[in-house]
């Protein structure tokens, strides 16, 4: 946070928030949320995230702040059922409830929400979607990136790339057993996992932990960032993200800006980033048998492959440029407060 505070040149507050649900965590949270509203007196407050959104709603509803704005970058319930699916889709209503606009990040939230009674208020997407925009200049193939690239490059294999937190919800399951299969039919085939394991949260499967330890063709290389991050995406071939749901995944789209063609779900977000036979393909969830052609139509079709990760980075610069995005924020803000 101090890093952040110090590039924008903001003040900030720091009130600390349980991601998960915590009754009496939530309840101190939400506390100290109002006291800090009732001191600022804020104009607006535009809050994102499904905890924040829920505690930051409800203390500026409380608070009277004028304007009270709430993106959905994701719905947690979809992939929920039972009690569990209908206390999350509740919060979420009354997220709504206090808010007096709502953003979805994409059309597929914007979708959900309506279509499950989320919401009866007017909605709508800003721009094509996404809420940060993708940094152009920084995600590129600069001299400062490639020379990190050498140490890890091999031209002799052919590279998928995965970015994300490394659990269940994130397809990795599905992506250890297609490629595992892939790999034993194609051996000049490689795996990057770039990010962190969750076994607290959302672990995968034994069976794919072990897959992990044991195929020396999949590299779990841990959380990377800046420049370092970006050298994984340079070195490789293909990006695949076999998510189960996302709001409108950063990483789909760094991807693309890094040229690289995608094997992303039919899910909310990536299905909006990725056009079929133009800059990746997109295949249905849980699914791995679809993900195992996916990946073995990129290592053999070679034709196909480049002609997506040709159009990649142009069609990312066209609809998801970071200035554009913030644009369309700043009109929004502009429209609202007027």
């Amino acid at each position: 946070m101090s890093q952040l505070v110090k590039r924008e040149g903001v003040r900030s507050i720091e009130i600390p928030m349980c991601r998960h649900i915590s009754l009496m965590r939530d309840v101190v949270s939400l506390w100290k949320v109002v006291r800090a509203f009732c001191r600022e007196r804020p104009q607006m407050v535009h809050s994102m995230t499904p905890k924040a959104g829920l505690l930051c709603m409800i203390a500026a509803w409380w608070t009277k702040v004028p304007v009270r704005v709430h993106t959905f970058t994701g719905l947690v319930w979809p992939t929920e059922t039972g009690f569990k699916r209908k206390l999350l889709m509740l919060t979420d209503k009354i997220t709504c409830a206090c808010a007096t606009h709502i953003i979805p990040e994409g059309e597929g939230v914007k979708k959900d929400l309506l279509e499950n009674g989320i919401t009866k208020k007017p909605i709508k997407v800003l721009g094509y979607g996404n809420v940060r925009g993708v940094d152009m200049i920084r995600f590129s193939r600069r001299s400062e990136v490639m020379e990190k690239v050498q140490a890890i490059l091999d031209k002799e294999k052919f590279t998928f790339v995965f970015v994300g937190r490394i659990v269940r919800d994130k397809g990795v399951n599905e992506l250890c057993e297609a490629f595992d299969r892939l790999n034993k039919q194609y051996p000049n085939t490689r795996l990057f996992l770039v990010g962190m394991f969750e076994d607290d949260l959302d672990p995968i499967s034994e069976k794919s932990k072990s897959v992990i330890e044991t195929n020396a063709s999949i590299q779990a290389v841990g959380v990377k960032h800046n420049d370092d991050l970006l050298a994984y995406y340079a070195a490789s071939d293909c990006f695949v993200f076999p998510s189960y749901r996302e709001g409108f995944p950063n990483t789909v789209l760094e991807a693309g800006a890094m040229g690289l063609p995608s094997i992303v779900t039919d899910i909310n977000g990536s299905r909006e980033i990725i056009i079929e036979d133009e800059n990746g393909t997109i295949i249905p969830s849980k699914n791995v048998e679809a993900l195992y052609k996916a990946m073995e139509r990129m290592v053999v079709d070679e034709g196909w492959r480049k002609t997506m990760a040709g159009n990649a980075r142009q069609l990312i610069q066209d609809r998801f440029e970071r200035g554009f995005v913030q644009q369309q924020l700043i009109n929004f803000y502009e429209e609202i407060l007027a």
